[in-house]
């Protein structure tokens, strides 16, 4: 097990409610849960001069907290000063004084906007925005604003909104607030880049990017009714001229100067964390799941792993450490390039998988169409959704390169998961042209099995650290999708075999059984070690009626060498004599 320490030291049990997926500072706060203090980001937000600001930052790294606060600070219609008592901003007397509650804000975020289809999303966009249009329904009373757009705005409440209305929604929205308080707007979008990675999984990219940027030009360009935006994402989508236009427009990436500690934690407020819960001793575990993120002179560890793990480990203290970011994030990003054509990553896979590090050039005009991204596009990408960090070990390239790895064990079991996935999904694609294979498989020919699975098993990426479930995954593989009946774990005799292979149509059965070998010189051992697993567990015993024979394997798998042998058990009718040959 990966920790079973226990807590050390006295909790404060009101620090020690770790807010999990809460999202609403106002609402934090009022709950007395705990708070990193990030609010010297509204102070270094208001010292730079810009009138659009895109702040990008990796999936859960703290984007839509922080703009909840920023929704806190700066509405118009609220009374803040409770909530951010005793925090870092409210020793700046005279900011507060002309900022806090002193501006109409509109807030909205895309995160939901996330279907499978355009015509759900774009439905889904339509019901976010009429669900702020409902907020702010005080404006169809004003007599202040227009008549024209008091009915726009009545349609975008009802959500019968004309496609022009939507996409000008947010211009319309401003301008009646505009003319309600007589200030200008402060506009907030968060994860405006949501829309567009869905759209870019499902294939209806080109629909959602119109929509995006006819929705951006109209609410940025030449709109006077602004004081100014801030848009959160993870990519900052250049290539697609969504922000042309925009005025005085500002770009803040990990790889830039400003906010690099306002999101995600660093390591001095991780160990206060863990000191205020009683957990300190754990910090080092922490560091090598959560923590390797690099953002300019700061290391940075990712809150939401944090926060889950520490708000875990207080109801249940034996608790292992483990992924919370795989569930949370947009992973088919690595997928989507995995043996992809006209794109050779796959050794560099290797390299990160292993520990290593890779060169690449970074570009921060990415986007998310991967049918015609170029490599750079790619380690660009995952370098900015945190799926890679800057190896600073290495030091810097002379040729404009960066060096690049994998920052920690959670994003290692990430790309490990979707390496078997890969050969899930690939193997068995090919399966259908290896007839010759599957004949020695049936046949009980294991040198030719272990010629071809050789084969195979050089032109994949590697994942050594998986062991035994990254080969288990890697046999199932082979057969995926060729017409069998294939099972991981299936429960026989007195357990479970690794890999388990039906024809119903000829009743043959195939078992494997998998062991990950310590060295070359080893592999003989293990295949005989697995072989008498068979035997010993009697995992051929349920097919021994009804099957015509069952042909059991012991696989031995070293890096990219493997070594097969086999036993056959006659069926029914034939005895049940185990022999190893």
């Amino acid at each position: 097990m990966e920790d079973l320490l226990f807590p050390e030291g006295v909790c404060d049990m009101e620090k020690a409610r770790i807010p999990v997926g809460e999202e609403n500072f106002e609402l934090l706060r009022k709950k007395k849960s705990y708070y990193v203090d990030k609010t010297r980001f509204i102070v270094e937000l208001l010292e730079e001069d810009f009138k659009v600001n895109l702040i990008t930052r990796p999936r859960r790294f703290g984007k839509t907290l922080n703009m909840s606060m920023l929704e806190a600070f700066f509405d118009i219609r609220k009374d803040s000063k409770d909530i951010f008592e005793g925090l870092e901003i409210m020793g700046y007397e005279e900011l507060c004084a002309e900022w806090m509650n002193q501006w109409p804000v509109i807030s909205i975020s895309f995160k939901d906007v996330a279907n499978d289809n355009f015509e759900d999303s774009y439905e889904q966009m339509a019901l976010d925005l009429a669900g702020l249009c409902v907020e702010h329904a005080y404006l169809l009373e004003s007599v202040h604003t227009d008549a024209d757009d008091k009915d726009r705005f009545a349609r975008l409440k009802a959500g019968k909104a004309t496609e022009a209305e939507l996409r000008n929604s947010l211009f319309i929205i401003a301008r009646m607030m505009y003319a309600h308080y007589g200030k200008p707007v402060i506009l907030l979008i968060d994860e405006y880049d949501v829309p567009l990675a869905k759209a870019s999984e499902y294939g209806y990219y080109p629909k959602m990017l119109n929509v995006i940027r006819s929705m951006m030009s109209t609410s940025f360009k030449t709109n006077r009714f602004l004081q100014f935006a801030v848009v959160t994402g993870c990519l900052r989508i250049a290539k697609e001229s969504i922000f042309t236009g925009a005025n005085n427009f500002k770009s803040n990436s990990i790889a830039g100067s400003h906010y690099l500690d306002s999101f995600g934690f660093t390591e001095r407020e991780v160990e206060q964390m863990l000191e205020d819960t009683g957990q300190l001793t754990r910090l080092s575990r922490i560091k090598q799941w959560y923590d390797g993120y690099h953002f300019g002179k700061y290391d940075i560890y990712c809150p939401w792993d944090v926060s889950n793990y520490v708000s875990d480990v207080l109801r249940e203290p034996d608790k292992i450490l483990g992924n919370y970011w795989k569930d949370t994030s947009h992973n088919n990003i690595i997928r989507q390039f995995v043996g992809k054509d006209g794109m050779d990553v796959n050794d560099k896979f290797e390299k990160l998988l292993s520990g290593g590090s890779i060169r690449s050039r970074l570009t921060e005009d990415s986007t998310y169409c991967f049918e015609n991204a170029a490599e750079e596009d790619f380690w660009s990408i995952l370098y900015f959704t945190g799926y890679l960090t800057i190896d600073r070990s290495r030091g810097k390239s002379d040729s404009g390169e960066v060096i690049l790895k994998i920052p920690n064990k959670e994003i290692k079991t990430i790309f490990g998961d979707t390496i078997v996935e890969w050969f899930q999904e690939t193997i068995g694609i090919k399966a259908a042209e290896r007839r010759e294979m599957f004949a020695a498989w049936w046949d009980g020919d294991d040198k030719t099995v272990a010629d071809a699975v050789s084969i195979i098993l050089n032109d994949a990426i590697s994942y050594y650290d998986y062991k035994e479930d990254y080969y288990h995954a890697f046999v199932a593989g082979l057969f995926s999708g060729a017409g069998y009946l294939v099972t991981f774990n299936d429960e026989n005799g007195l357990g479970r075999a690794d890999v388990v292979v039906k024809d119903r149509k000829t009743r043959k059965v195939i078992i494997v059984e998998v062991k990950h070998s310590d060295s070359e010189d080893e592999m003989e051992k293990d295949c005989r070690k697995a072989l008498q697993q068979i035997d010993l567990k009697k995992y051929a015993s349920r097919y021994l009626n009804g099957y015509k024979a069952v042909q059991c394997y012991g696989a031995a798998f070293f890096q990219k060498k493997c070594l097969i042998r086999k036993v056959t058990v006659p069926g029914a009718g034939k005895g049940s004599v185990f022999k190893l040959e």
